[in-house]
């Protein structure tokens, strides 16, 4: 299971912070569950995050690009690519996964990483967060684009060592 080995995190006040959540809007019952598991961690983190609706997975680097542009702290992406027959998987996968990486390094903005790329929606399901789910990929990845805000603010203040384990 890709869960095991999971670093434990602890919710801090993150209240300060500004926070977009930007989601792709296939695969209905999947992306409720990442969007209901970012939402969560963000209330663990006493964060409100503004939410942006994108078609696809495909379109996640290009509106997660212009919330760093605009100044926001942390962003989170949420998708799903789910295998079919023809390669188009691939470069979906590749296109988003490249575009949200470039994102969080050229703007140093942390880009909590909330993509699903799946052989099958039963694995989809299986990391969405739903009763029944045995990971909860939307939480983890909003959980991890807020500590990683934290640690970049505190860099950017010249104290990195006040963010610890």
């Amino acid at each position: 299971m890709s869960g095991a080995g999971a670093p434990a995190t602890h919710a801090t006040d993150c209240s300060d912070l500004r926070v977009a959540v930007v989601a792709a809007l296939w695969h209905d019952t999947v992306m409720d569950g990442l969007l209901d598991g970012a939402r969560r961690a963000c209330a663990d983190h006493a964060v409100e995050p503004e939410v942006l609706r994108v078609p696809g997975s495909f379109e996640l680097p290009v509106a997660a690009q212009a919330c760093a542009a605009a100044g926001y702290d942390a962003v989170v992406a949420l998708g799903v690519v789910v295998r079919g027959g023809t390669p188009h998987f691939d470069y979906v996968c590749a296109a988003a996964t490249d575009g949200l990486n470039r994102v969080a390094l050229d703007h140093t903005v942390p880009v909590g990483f909330g993509l699903l790329t799946c052989d099958d929606e039963a694995q989809a399901l299986d990391r969405a967060g739903l009763e029944g789910s045995h990971e909860d990929k939307g939480y983890e990845a909003a959980a991890a684009a807020l500590a990683t805000a934290r640690v970049v603010r505190a860099v950017r203040a010249g104290a990195p060592a006040a963010v610890g384990r």
